[in-house]
């Protein structure tokens, strides 16, 4: 047997995996519970980019019987916070509310949990919502998000998301998006079927304020950088489940060229290598990277094996799972996409800095942050 076709038939055997993963997931039916508690929805911001007014519109508008959007910075003269105020004009009062103050938020390693505090504390319901400033949603998504809270042993539910990518970005940007719907998502969607589901994404994040009180506040994850990654842990460490809603979010990717990108992804890596378990099998499930090699020492049948089913895993999770219709035109950077990815999770694999929102920031083992 050729020696160079065993690692690209494992990494075969992971996209074969990953697409039945997928295809389970297009098999999933939503609870349809009716199920609707009064909703306050946390929004800590910082800096208006492109498409910010579109994502908060797209939550305001909701047809859902009770909820309030809450946001707060903290800088009082943050250009987020005078879009906001733009866009509560067009809801009704009550709505959307700034949350002034909060200034002392910038003393917590981790400000955006340091406002969530802030807002936390200021919200009047007990059921609360937190996703990324950029994330534009569906009609009905707040019912889609809320009816699992119905089941008591739901402990938080969180969703599935797209990428598109802003104008006037470059081809860096593209394959950030193309790595979030073939690659970012057909992990998650594995990991959950080996049963490791206790992680949420910061797309969204939907729990009771109870539970919240139960594991010690936002201040109990105020030093780590993954916040998502900690609430998600904790909450399920309760006993609830984390549930994959139905809907599926959208964020916007706004690289302006690959050094930020690049920044970008590497500060991803890294939390993720402190984070969770599995972040050195990327090594074997990168079927691009195996199959050039098998392709080079002969065992053509293995590489293109590999390739198909990672081309095969990519796209059915892009497009039908995700409804990422950018992958319809861009479907064939995703082994460009594998590459560039294969060398980030390289470069991470040393290395404890990160830069985040102009700050570096030192990375420890178990996943805190301090200034570097």
């Amino acid at each position: 047997m050729n020696y160079f076709a065993i690692p690209a038939l494992l990494a075969g055997i992971y996209q074969l995996l990953a697409l039945v993963a997928a295809l389970r997931r297009l098999r999933e039916r939503a609870p349809d519970s009716g199920y609707c508690p009064p909703i306050s929805i946390l929004k800590p911001v910082r800096g208006a980019e492109s498409g910010f007014a579109e994502a908060i519109r797209s939550q305001a508008g909701q047809d859902y019987p009770d909820f309030e959007m809450l946001f707060g910075s903290g800088d009082p003269r943050d250009p987020a916070i005078a879009e906001v105020r733009r866009v509560a004009a067009e809801f009704p009062a009550g709505r959307i509310r700034v949350i002034e103050g909060g200034a002392d938020v910038d003393a917590w390693p981790n400000a955006k949990v340091g406002m969530l505090e802030r807002l936390a504390r200021e919200a009047r319901h007990g059921v609360l919502v937190v996703s990324d400033s950029d994330i534009t949603v569906g009609a009905g998504y707040l019912r889609q998000v809320a009816a699992p809270l119905a089941d008591p042993g739901i402990g938080m539910v969180t969703c599935l998301y797209r990428a598109t990518v802003a104008a006037g970005s470059g081809l860096a940007a593209r394959l950030e998006a193309i790595g979030v719907s073939a690659d970012f998502t057909p992990g998650i969607l594995v990991a959950r079927t080996l049963g490791v589901a206790e992680f949420a994404l910061g797309s969204t994040m939907v729990f009771r304020a109870v539970d919240l009180e139960r594991i010690g506040g936002f201040a109990a994850i105020g030093d780590y950088l993954a916040d998502d990654y900690q609430l998600g842990r904790r909450i399920s460490e309760l006993g609830g489940k984390v549930m994959l809603a139905s809907a599926v979010v959208e964020t916007r990717m706004s690289g302006q060229g690959w050094g930020e990108v690049w920044r970008h992804q590497l500060r991803w890596s890294r939390t993720i290598r402190v984070s969770r378990s599995g972040y050195y099998g990327y090594a074997i499930t990168n079927a691009t990277v195996w199959s050039l090699v098998a392709l080079a020492g002969g065992a053509w049948p293995a590489a293109i094996l590999a390739m198909a089913a990672r081309m095969a895993t990519g796209l059915i999770t892009g497009l039908a799972v995700l409804g990422d219709r950018q992958l319809i035109r861009y479907w064939f950077l995703i082994p460009v996409r594998d590459l560039w990815g294969f060398a980030v999770w390289a470069a991470a694999l040393a290395g404890d800095t990160v830069e985040w929102r102009g700050r570096k920031l030192r990375l420890r083992e178990d996943g805190r942050i301090s200034g570097a």
